[in-house]
């Protein structure tokens, strides 16, 4: 595959959005998808207008992988590119990396690594008020695109606005590198869409919240997506990056369209937050999100088997062992889960599940045992 796939360029027209100015509608206005597009990072670039100045943002891990790589691409493009490295995703390391982006005066961004270091370059690119682009080197969720970040607190994870990407450079041939449980992860955080976007008609019907039907349709075609090419996602294959990103893609401008994170995030998540809360070692955001996603799936009625069985097929998790947390955690969390965000209504209600409840739940589906 890798040899004979050529990049993907998709063109979303810019700040001004085809859906409509009135919401402030922001997308990327390139995604480039394929086997060796990070050589095409200084060439997006100047096709952005961007000024001289920029910095790259990586991690540790990340610089050695791609960060390093895409400096030098800069560089070499005529730019003048300097690379900050930085660590945890939280409000500390935002402050220092938007210091040393400030010495920088740096003009603009470009976020290399996984989801944590793109948050932490979404969010100072934000406050700052200054483009960036996103260059993943995996995709365990759908972060890479969208307007939303997770920075971890002293006690929880907090959700925070942060900059849409104005481009996305996701190069098959360095994300296929990463272990394939992340991309995992980010397909069962987009499966987890179809619990999400029935959670938020619910709150339609009994909260007449604001909807998007065009959201829904980005998110619900995403996962379909994943689900409907499952068997084809498979380990240490580039071809399966190449399906995977696209969907991921596809549901963060989803957040983007809807102006929240609500398409892709309903029960399903609160589940994963609170389990993130109650576990002594919580696993993958999206690997949580797809097994809070069967059970939810069985609360609505809907088809959690069919769920279940993409999960499987693909490799993620569908049990509390295969999470790797304890069966006890699974039942506090799901008990704990409406009082994570009170202002979003799901399936759980405003009073949630009572312990025994949610132990059935649990026990009928599978993700613990009897």
């Amino acid at each position: 595959m890798a040899s004979q796939e050529t990049s993907s360029r998709t063109v979303v027209p810019g700040y001004e959005s085809v859906f409509g100015k009135a919401k402030g509608m922001v997308f990327p206005r390139i995604v480039l998808v394929g086997h060796g597009v990070l050589d095409e990072l200084a060439t997006t670039c100047r096709q952005f207008g961007f000024a001289d100045r920029g910095v790259v943002v990586t991690g540790p891990k990340t610089a050695e992988l791609a960060g390093r790589r895409a400096t030098t691409i800069l560089q070499e493009g005529g730019f003048r590119a300097s690379m900050v490295v930085a660590h945890e995703a939280n409000e500390p390391e935002v402050e220092r990396v938007a210091e040393e982006v400030r010495a920088a005066q740096a003009e603009f961004l470009v976020g290399v690594g996984g989801g944590s270091k793109i948050d932490i370059t979404k969010v100072v690119a934000a406050r700052l008020h200054i483009p960036f682009v996103s260059v993943p080197t995996s995709a365990a969720h759908d972060g890479i695109s969208s307007p939303r970040a997770s920075l971890h607190g002293a006690e929880s994870t907090v959700s925070t606005e942060g900059a849409v990407p104005i481009g996305v450079v996701a190069d098959t041939r360095v994300i296929v590198q990463a272990p394939f449980r992340l991309l995992a992860s980010g397909c069962a955080d987009v499966i987890s869409n179809l619990t999400a976007t029935l959670d938020w008609r619910l709150a339609v019907r009994l909260r007449n919240e604001e909807y998007s039907s065009t959201a829904v349709a980005l998110s619900e075609y995403a996962a379909q997506e994943i689900i409907d090419h499952a068997s084809s996602i498979k380990p240490n294959l580039e071809e399966s990056v190449w399906i995977a990103i696209r969907p991921i893609l596809v549901a963060g401008i989803a957040m983007s369209v809807a102006g929240s994170s609500r398409p892709c995030s309903g029960s399903e998540h609160l589940f994963s937050h609170a389990l993130d809360r109650i576990s002594e070692r919580p696993s993958l955001h999206g690997e949580q999100c797809g097994v809070g996603a069967i059970m939810m799936m069985y609360l609505h009625g809907g088809d959690w088997k069919r769920l279940k069985n993409a999960l499987l097929t693909i490799g993620a998790p569908t049990t509390a062992r295969e999470l790797g947390v304890r069966n006890e955690e699974v039942v506090k969390a799901l008990v704990m889960a409406h009082s994570i965000r009170p202002d979003r209504y799901t399936i759980l209600g405003d009073n949630g599940l009572t312990r025994e409840a949610a132990e059935r739940l649990a026990t009928v589906t599978g993700v613990i045992g009897s």
